[in-house]
């Protein structure tokens, strides 16, 4: 029997994973916000807005209705924005399958309640399937063009982990699974604030010094608020910690890395974000960062001054030197790399 897929969110990286999962053989549905989107992807067999240069296989489908996405399917695909999961999910709970996996590949934490995607996956719909999250340095353009690539599926069931591990690898996308849950979700959401800060780096001119110094004291601070969330030290050292990291805080590709350097180059935050067709997560992580980080007692340094340039009108060219002035201290300490 095919395999059914349904996936929610028409970005870029959703219709990458339809693609992929088409090219296997799978029946996969693409949800659609409308009848015109849902017309349009079908009849230009593209999403021309995210991935102009990706053809659609016979075997991937757009449509707007939920029930007609969702009916017998074997997985759920989440790629809607971290702040629109909730609503997303109250939408589809009655047309999601008892049964069915569900996996989120957003990253991102509510800024409301700093509740990571799988845990609101879990508050609005339940666990009876089997909830994963998949994360690590993929981006998009370079998955659907069958460059090689990596990526990491975390379940607390590993069961649901392989499954999905199976489903999802080619020849060319290679997934490795993991049952750090909080650590995958974490370092794939909390690199985005990072690669702001490179970026903004980037936009002033400093160099190689200056970006490796933030990428590493940055998995630092990623890692310090991962271990006092739950998260096992070792993942952050992977796929879904340094690999992400370092891919998004030296791409070309990177929109986060991308809304940095705008910013230092002087525009407004609002008028970088209007322009973009895609969102750059760090801008709303930032503040679910800062305000899981006070509640877990955890000095994060390099996000403070990327939350000042973005919410409290401190210019670049004062945030990025202030990390320089801050208290001398030991590269590792007991805390996790404090």
């Amino acid at each position: 029997m095919t395999t059914r897929v349904a996936i929610v969110g028409t970005t870029a990286w959703g219709s990458t994973l339809g693609i992929l999962l088409a090219s296997k053989g799978f029946d996969v549905k693409l949800c659609a916000r409308t009848e015109a989107e849902a017309e349009r992807l079908n009849r230009d067999r593209k999403n021309a807005a995210h991935l102009p240069y990706a053809v659609f296989p016979d075997s991937l489908r757009a449509t707007a209705s939920p029930g007609e996405a969702m009916a017998n399917t074997d997985l759920v695909i989440l790629a809607v924005p971290s702040q629109t999961m909730r609503e997303n999910l109250r939408k589809l709970r009655p047309c999601i399958q008892h049964s069915a996996l569900l996996l989120s590949v957003s990253k991102g934490v509510e800024i409301e309640t700093t509740r990571r995607m799988s845990e609101v996956i879990g508050e609005e719909i339940g666990s009876a399937g089997g909830i994963a999250v998949l994360s690590g340095p993929n981006f998009a353009k370079e998955v659907t063009l069958s460059m090689p690539t990596a990526t990491v599926v975390a379940s607390a069931d590993a069961g649901v982990a392989k499954a999905i591990q199976q489903m999802i690898s080619t020849r060319y996308f290679r997934a490795y699974t993991n049952e750090d849950v909080i650590g995958v979700e974490l370092g794939g959401a909390l690199k985005n604030v990072i690669a702001l800060a490179v970026g903004m780096s980037d936009g002033l001119g400093f160099g190689d010094n200056t970006r490796a110094a933030l990428i590493t004291r940055g998995l630092a601070e990623v890692t310090r608020l991962g271990v006092a969330a739950g998260a096992k030290p070792l993942t952050f050292s992977g796929l879904a910690g340094m690999g992400d990291l370092v891919a998004t805080c030296t791409s070309q590709l990177s929109r986060n890395r991308y809304v940095g350097q705008e910013l230092a180059g002087g525009r407004p935050l609002k008028e970088i974000l209007s322009t973009m067709t895609g969102i750059a997560e760090g801008v709303t992580t930032t503040i679910a960062a800062l305000t899981l980080a006070q509640n877990l007692h955890v000095e994060m340094p390099i996000a403070e001054q990327v939350h000042r340039v973005l919410f409290e009108g401190v210019s670049v060219k004062e945030a990025v030197p202030a990390l320089m002035e801050r208290e001398l201290k030991q590269e590792v300490s007991p805390d996790i790399f404090g």
